[in-house]
Formats: C-alpha cells, structure tokens, sequence
C-alpha cells in the first residue's frame, strides 16, 4: 500500500512561505486530512471548513465540505469530508486542492499532491514544515465598510433609489392591508 505526500501553502499576506507537507494514507477520508492541515498549523479547529477540487489555476470546483447543510440529493450537492475518501478524490501528482477555514477570516491553504509514498501510512504525519503560522485570531472579520460594517451607502434614500414616490411600480399601488378580512 502506498501513502500520499501532499504540500500544504498557507496562502498569507506576509513575504515569506508557510507550508507544511503530510504524509497520509489514501484510505484516508478528507475529515481526517482536514484535522491533519489545521493541526500542522496550530488552529484550533473549532470553526467550519471545506476543501474544493481545483485545477492548475486554482480555480475553486466541485466541494468536500465538513458539514452536511441540508441540500440533500441535489446534484452540484458538496460531498461530506467524512464521507469521502481521498483516493476518490485524488487521482494522482500534480492533483491540486483548495481548503478553506473560517468562512469569516478566510484562512485559504492551497494543496498539492506532491508524491506517493510506497510506504503506508496509517495516521496522518507531519513530514516537514517550513515558516511560523500565524496566530489563528491574527486575521481581521472583512465585512466591508471602514467601520467594520457592511457598505450600505450614505442614507437610507441611497439604498431605496429605486422606489420613487412619484413611480407607479413604487409602494403607491399597494392597498391597505386593513382593507382585507384575513
């Protein structure tokens, strides 16, 4: 049985490269590939993440997410990282992935299978690691505006422009609800 080796970039704002390479076994699901990342690079692990097949662009595709969110049989439907072996994934080097942690602070990783391995792997190993992290908490919440908040405009008229008083597609048509015996 053979093991796959894949390098793991922190894709950061600083100058200098952080990135891990593990060692784990393609038997392996993503859940447990996921753990690996996060871990390597000290995060707590407590928020929610997905991995997204990529190709030589990185370009996000098809989605492996942690959670289930409900969308059930639907076909564009994420597959489920404990569902999900990697070797169903992975075909072989060269094979990129995206993960994203922290739907919020958007900490990106970007994944490559580098090499298989001849050697089994059982449990995920950190193989080598290159640069510090950075703390996890280190990474603003981007929501927008210069307060923090989102953008919404310098009043209330700005966001409604579309809703002349004057307009007969405006609120003016509307009846009364009172009118009506419900």
């Amino acid at each position: 049985m053979s093991s796959y080796k894949f390098r793991v970039l922190l894709d950061n704002e600083g100058d200098s490269d952080i990135f891990r390479d593990i060692v784990i076994g393609p038997h392996n699901d993503f859940e447990v590939l996921y753990h690996a990342i996060i871990a390597s690079f000290g995060f707590r692990g407590d928020q929610l993440g997905s991995f997204y097949v990529s190709n030589d662009s990185w370009d996000k595709g098809h989605e492996i997410a942690l959670m289930d969110m409900g969308l059930g049989n639907d076909l564009n439907a994420p597959f489920l990282m404990k569902d999900t072996p990697i070797a169903t994934v992975v075909r072989g080097e060269g094979q990129k992935l995206i993960l994203v942690y922290d739907f919020l602070k958007m900490w990106c990783f970007l994944i490559e299978m580098v090499e298989v391995l001849p050697m089994e792997s059982e449990e995920p190993e950190l193989f080598f690691a290159v640069g510090e992290a950075p703390d996890e908490d280190d990474r603003e919440v981007d929501l927008g505006g210069p307060t923090g908040l989102p953008d919404l405009g310098d009043d209330i008229d700005d966001i409604f422009s579309d809703f002349d008083s004057d307009d007969d597609e405006g609120f003016g048509s509307f009846e009364n609800i009172d009118d009506f015996d419900i």
